[in-house]
């Protein structure tokens, strides 16, 4: 939850940054949280346990999982940026349907006649805020396409959260440090020619970044991804309200029914999901499949 609810404000973050060019912003972001991670492991004492880990299937896993993150970031800031924030959050009310159909189709879970009725609550939302747009929401399918297959990588992956995420950013950090080289040389980085402000909010692109991250990634591996799914519907919520309340992003009253069935969805999943939690024995069962 504190993963979601921190993506869901990150809009406004992006915004004070929207004179810069997005891929500008996504190298940033790349870079300083690099190198924010990399001290944490080293702090920790994991380089070494790092660069045992990082080869083989685990490179190319989590080379899959860095490319999926470079893109959905970069159209997620493109998005905000150009007043589209409705339409990301309509991607991310779709991402956790993909994630529920990820979590059953590749992991084998499994989901109870109250979860089944939510999740056909839920896809009849978006099937009806699809139909009002009247066009392929593009900027939706790609924020839930790749934010669907990123969690389900972040399932099966071998490492821990922090190593995890390192290694993503690892993988990123030298093609986007080159391009703010390339910037720099040729005049037009923003990074130390801007006002004290922009420099700033650049340079904390690492910790706004990889601090629900890491809430992310541990969440995935204690919890089953179906239970991720449903709850990711809080980021989109929060995104919808800012787009409209804050910077008047149009939303029209044939919309509304669409957002009422996702948010009646997610009431009958909490509730269900409650009433479950309370009849399991302890700490340790909670959140795994069922089989």
């Amino acid at each position: 939850m504190g993963a979601f609810v921190l993506w869901g404000v990150l809009p406004v973050y992006w915004k004070a940054l929207r004179p810069i060019p997005a891929s500008q912003i996504l190298a940033h972001r790349v870079v300083w949280s690099c190198i924010f991670l990399m001290g944490l492991v080293v702090v920790r004492g994991e380089l070494r346990a790092l660069r045992t880990a990082a080869g083989g299937r685990a490179l190319r896993l989590y080379a899959a999982a860095a490319l999926l993150l470079s893109v959905n970031w970069l159209t997620y800031i493109w998005a905000v940026n150009t007043a589209r924030i409705v339409e990301t959050s309509l991607g991310y009310f779709i991402n956790p349907l993909v994630s529920v159909l990820l979590g059953v189709v590749f992991l084998k879970e499994r989901l109870g006649r109250a979860q089944w009725l939510a999740v056909g609550m839920a896809a009849a939302g978006v099937v009806y805020l699809t139909w009002q747009q009247g066009a392929l929401p593009w900027v939706a399918v790609v924020l839930a396409s790749t934010f669907g297959l990123y969690g389900l990588l972040k399932k099966t992956a071998p490492l821990g959260a922090l190593q995890g995420l390192t290694l993503e950013t690892g993988l990123l950090g030298l093609p986007a440090l080159l391009w703010l080289l390339h910037l720099e040389a040729d005049g037009s980085s923003a990074w130390g020619h801007s006002a004290w402000s922009t420099t700033l909010l650049l340079t904390l692109t690492g910790l706004v970044t990889t601090l629900p991250l890491l809430l992310f990634a541990v969440a995935t591996r204690r919890i089953n991804l179906t239970t991720i799914g449903l709850l990711q519907y809080i980021a989109p919520t929060c995104g919808l309200l800012i787009g409209v309340a804050v910077y008047g992003e149009p939303f029209d009253r044939t919309r509304w029914p669409g957002f009422m069935l996702i948010w009646a969805a997610l009431a009958v999943y909490w509730l269900e999901g409650a009433s479950r939690l309370r009849g399991q024995p302890g700490p340790n069962t909670v959140g795994r499949p069922r089989k």
